[in-house]
């Protein structure tokens, strides 16, 4: 058994100074303002962050860190205006280029507004009937031919044949078929496989068994049926089970009296 109490431990230890450890440095440069930064950007018409790729030494942008009073703003007083600075005539006036006159196409315009003195003849009477003479001429006019009429659609190289884009599909909609009916037989198969023919002597066995398991419902069957008066609840739902169970035993007893018989080992199977 161990004891913490020494005389040893009265001796007074020495100090132990931890070393300090090594002084973090960063290997970025300090000079580089930090990625996505929103300080050190200038006046711009392109909005966004200063360095947002994290580079060491930025380049190709606008938004730059490199200038006076971008972080904060200039000292106090630094941006006093100057009175001898101020807009001057002809300083902020554009010049724009010499304007030339535009002309509409002569095939685009319309014709022009008849005049005040060129009067339109007045007072013409016709007799004919446009109907009748539109309908005579339309009637009269030669068929119009097709533009294409010299082309013989005969004479096309796939002419008579099947499209390939259509052969395509038959081929597709028949490799479907001819799966389904893989499928098909394969589960056919495994259906049969799970069957098997009983044999004759369990047969015989199976019908002596439920003979006589039908004898005993019966017997129990025969002492309820003496009672005059069934009046609990017990009784009656015990009569009622066992008149279940004995159509149960004849319908199964009925069954296994075929000739072949014929055991599905299926989770919903049985014998039929």
């Amino acid at each position: 058994m161990e004891y913490d109490e020494s005389i040893y431990n009265l001796i007074p230890k020495e100090r132990y100074e931890p070393p300090k450890p090594k002084r973090y440095k960063s290997s970025h440069p300090h000079h580089v303002p930090p990625t996505g930064s929103t300080f050190c950007l200038k006046s711009t018409s392109k909005p966004g962050v200063a360095n947002l790729n994290g580079e060491i030494q930025p380049q190709g942008s606008n938004h730059t860190s490199k200038g006076a009073g971008l972080t904060f703003g200039k000292p106090k007083g630094a941006l006093k205006p100057d009175t001898t600075l101020f807009q001057k005539k002809g300083t902020g006036t554009m010049t724009l280029p010499q304007a030339t006159q535009f002309k509409y196409n002569d095939d685009s315009r319309r014709p022009p507004v008849p005049k005040k003195d060129e009067k339109p003849i007045h007072g013409l009477v016709s007799d004919k009937n446009f109907i009748v003479a539109n309908a005579v001429e339309n009637i009269l006019a030669a068929p119009k031919l097709p533009a294409n009429r010299d082309k013989d659609y005969l004479k096309k190289k796939n002419y008579g044949k099947t499209p390939a884009f259509l052969q395509k599909i038959k081929n597709e909609i028949k490799d479907e078929y001819q799966l389904v009916r893989e499928m098909q037989i394969e589960e056919e198969n495994e259906r049969d496989e799970q069957k098997f023919l009983l044999e004759d002597e369990e047969r015989q066995q199976l019908i002596a068994a439920l003979k006589k398991k039908w004898e005993v419902v019966h017997k129990e069957y025969q002492q309820i049926t003496h009672i005059q008066k069934i009046d609990t609840i017990g009784k009656k739902s015990k009569k009622e089970s066992c008149e279940k169970e004995l159509a149960q035993l004849e319908k199964d007893i009925q069954k296994l009296s075929k000739n072949y018989i014929f055991v599905d080992t299926t989770a919903n199977g049985g014998f039929y």
